[in-house]
């Protein structure tokens, strides 16, 4: 079992930047992938950002590659969404999520979740 916490959310002005924390339970976070989710009011939820079990490998929705940057620090047990030049329609609750098996663009691939936090960029 794994418990997600994430942090880091907030009110940005469109062009700032916000780093998001999900903290991870448990002694074996090494051996998930891990994502980031996000779902704005009246849609549905969406891939973020992935990365492998190593750190080796990510992966990127189009909207936020090239802002965005998933990293993660397996013995703090942490993965981390870095947000440069946020737009108002980045505006949404973000998730972290943690897979057994693969990260990947599909929810369902995804075992635990975290609560999630708020981001709300202003234009």
């Amino acid at each position: 079992q794994v418990q997600l916490v994430e942090s880091g959310g907030g009110l940005v002005q469109a062009g700032g930047s916000l780093r998001l924390s999900c903290a991870a339970s448990g002694r074996t976070f090494s051996s998930y992938a891990m994502g980031w989710f996000r779902q704005a009011p009246g849609k549905e939820r969406e891939f973020v950002a992935a990365i492998s079990w190593s750190g080796t490998n990510t992966y990127y929705a189009d909207s936020p590659k090239g802002r965005f940057t998933i990293s993660r620090e397996n013995a703090k047990n942490t993965v981390y969404l870095q947000m440069n030049s946020l737009k108002p329609e980045d505006t949404a609750v973000y998730y972290c999520a943690a897979s057994t098996v693969v990260a990947d663009v599909q929810p369902y691939e995804y075992d635990y979740w975290g609560q999630g936090t708020q981001v709300t960029v202003s234009s």
